[in-house]
């Protein structure tokens, strides 16, 4: 092995006197969303920046997808693990909405057959609609995307606390 190679392979793989491991994770692909009974928002972002963009709403009847719409966009973005939303309480506790997104997160890691996680989701909704110059009506102009994309940046801060649905 040359000299240059050996030196990089011994950096990369270990501790030198308290110096951190160098990331050598490849970057990834996350994909996040923002559980809704009539919409759900979509955002795409990735590990090496850890930053995110909104990607699109998509409508749901009664929580329902359209499931071709989401692998669509999975075919296209190709990411490696899928984030959902968790609409807890301002106290923490568990909503009733809960167990609508945790059914859907369910659904989307055994359809999509990709790793799912969940995260706190509080006033993800409510910082989108702050964000920006907003004069028009949720309806004409919903958040969900950007709310989606709050979601997966809390996510790509610190992916500890992604739970599993």
């Amino acid at each position: 092995m040359p000299l240059l190679a050996s030196a990089l392979t011994s950096v990369s793989s270990a501790t030198v006197r308290g110096t951190p491991k160098l990331n050598t994770h490849k970057p990834s692909c996350i994909m996040a969303f923002d559980f809704g009974t009539r919409q759900i928002g979509l955002a795409v972002g990735q590990t090496l920046t850890a930053s995110g963009q909104p990607l699109a709403v998509l409508k749901a009847r009664d929580g329902q997808p359209s499931w071709q719409q989401i692998a669509d966009h999975i075919k296209q973005w190709q990411p490696d693990t899928l984030i959902v939303g968790l609409p807890l309480n301002m106290d923490g506790s568990e909503s009733p909405f809960c167990q609508r997104a945790r059914k859907f997160a369910r659904r989307l890691q055994g359809r999509m057959v990709l790793p799912v996680k969940m995260v706190d989701e509080r006033l993800s909704t409510a910082e989108a609609k702050s964000r920006g110059d907003r004069h028009d009506s949720y309806r004409e102009n919903p958040v969900d995307s950007e709310a989606a994309c709050l979601i997966l940046e809390t996510w790509l801060q610190d992916p500890a606390l992604g739970i599993l649905p």
